[in-house]
């Protein structure tokens, strides 16, 4: 069976190694990895540990390019690719324009679509935005919805999708994660490096991991967020780490209200061996980023979601995660709990984990498996 990976962020790569992984040791399959190429930098650093080089690029990164043009580039360039390739099934990823125009074009080639983390809601297209509108019109044209919890499963039923179209197979982050976190885990050259490059964090001080990029948190709710961190910092027995995203309008204002104040550490991204070391490292972490909602209870750390909504609520049910919004007291206020009240935070850090067992992808393969693949009889276009 040959299977097309199309995808272009960081994120989308990082939750679709393992599962091209997976197919490069089966026999059965024919990955093909496809890069639609918004975030090149991140994303090459992302595949460079899986040791995973692309077969094919797009490269639509364009300066200050809007998701309109990123859509519009996916139809365009993607088309001729999947008339040539021929592949049985195109997998995507999440909730990205790149997922929704890749999973359109090959419906309208009519080759199979397979949705890796479907049927994610919150039932506002307006937030997350525009990703809550890319995960459902994915949905529409995808023949494999491979959804990561019983409640994810359950959405796609309530919105009239088969239910035999849909496996749950939990989240591939967790696989991704099983595979980087026993890299940074194991003594050797990797981990001595790692405590070397990170042996300014303070022995004496709690660290608090920090993302904020999405688009809806950009402006007054980023400014929010920044203005709590530095709140939160005012305290001299904790420590802030921001890897601050390459996008200008985060930039702008992380740079503006945070450098310079103490103990608030600013950094470059970081790829994602180095990040899950810092989650490792941490005492909890605040986010406004989806994949960290899933990654973070599965090491044990306390998440406070810097969102009005999250489609992730399984985590948030879980006693997990808190939604504290972007509010700068709220954000304060719930980051206080955590530092001073152990009861409060061994609540959060002691609960269960709802996002898969590390095994997602094995469950995708299987459910590929057992669908009709392509005709033998037709030539490969793989050297």
């Amino acid at each position: 069976m040959r299977v097309l990976f199309a995808f272009g962020t960081r994120p989308e790569a990082i939750k679709m190694a393992p599962v091209v992984l997976a197919m490069r040791a089966d026999g059965r399959f024919e990955p093909i990895v496809c890069l639609t190429g918004q975030h090149r930098e991140m994303l090459d650093a992302a595949l460079a540990i899986f040791h995973i080089e692309p077969d094919i690029n797009l490269a639509l990164m364009r300066p200050d390019q809007t998701v309109n043009q990123v859509i519009s580039g996916v139809f365009d360039k993607l088309d001729p690719i999947l008339f040539d390739v021929k592949p049985d099934y195109v997998l995507v990823q999440g909730d990205t324009a790149t997922s929704m125009a890749a999973a359109v074009t090959a419906f309208m080639r009519g080759i199979r679509v397979g949705h890796v983390e479907a049927g994610l809601r919150t039932g506002n297209l307006s937030s997350p935005w525009p990703e809550e509108a890319n995960r459902r019109l994915t949905a529409v044209v995808t023949s494999r919805h491979f959804a990561p919890t019983p409640r994810a499963g359950d959405a796609l039923i309530k919105e009239g999708h088969p239910p035999q179209s849909i496996v749950v197979t939990g989240n591939t982050v967790i696989d991704a994660l099983e595979i980087v976190r026993h890299q940074v885990a194991a003594d050797g050259p990797l981990r001595r490096s790692l405590e070397q490059e990170f042996c300014w964090l303070g022995a004496n001080r709690r660290m608090i991991l920090v993302t904020g990029h999405r688009r809806e948190s950009f402006g007054s709710g980023l400014r929010s967020m920044c203005l709590a961190m530095r709140d939160i910092a005012s305290r001299d027995d904790v420590e802030i780490v921001y890897p601050v995203h390459l996008n200008p309008n985060v930039r702008a204002p992380v740079n503006e209200i945070l450098t310079g104040c103490p103990r608030v550490h600013l950094m470059e991204p970081l790829d994602y061996r180095r990040f899950v070391y810092l989650m490792t490292r941490c005492h909890f972490i605040l986010t406004d980023s989806g994949g960290i909602q899933e990654e973070a209870p599965y090491l044990g750390k306390p998440v406070l979601v810097m969102r009005d909504t999250s489609e992730r609520m399984e985590a948030v049910e879980a006693g997990v995660a808190r939604l504290v919004t972007n509010d700068r007291q709220k954000i304060f206020v719930n980051a206080r709990e955590l530092l001073d009240s152990p009861a409060s935070y061994a609540a959060m850090a002691n609960g269960a984990s709802p996002f898969g067992d590390g095994r997602a992808s094995q469950r995708i393969l299987a459910n590929l498996a057992s669908e009709q693949p392509r005709d033998a009889s037709r030539p490969s276009n793989r050297a």
